[in-house]
């Protein structure tokens, strides 16, 4: 896990599950725009990070901020939104996760 971005939140594996979504899915973690700090969930952030979410404008696609926890890659937003599994080793993401991309990014 050397060189991985920390994911902070009750993180419950290596793969960035956590407390609230923890099934074989749920490998994603999402750096947040307001504090450019990585959790598995936007209840994560509500309950650590001690200040309101932001959402990530449209003008920052480009920005790497999804973690696959499988294999430690970072997604650009816009490669995320266009994927259902890591691009570099294919571990499938939670397609359900597309339901709360409006609390990470601007949609």
């Amino acid at each position: 896990m050397t060189g991985r971005p920390r994911v902070l939140g009750p993180v419950v594996d290596d793969a960035t599950r956590c407390i609230h979504y923890r099934t074989p899915l749920d490998v994603v973690a999402l750096k947040f725009a307001c504090c450019g700090e990585y959790y598995p969930c936007h209840l994560c952030h509500a309950e650590a990070a001690g200040h309101p979410a932001r959402q990530w404008p449209r003008s920052d696609r480009r920005e790497h901020a999804v973690l696959c926890g499988v294999c430690g890659h970072e997604l650009t937003i816009a490669e995320y939104l266009e994927v259902d599994a890591c691009p570099r080793c294919a571990a499938a993401f939670n397609p359900g996760c597309s339901l709360h991309a409006h609390l990470y990014f601007e949609v």
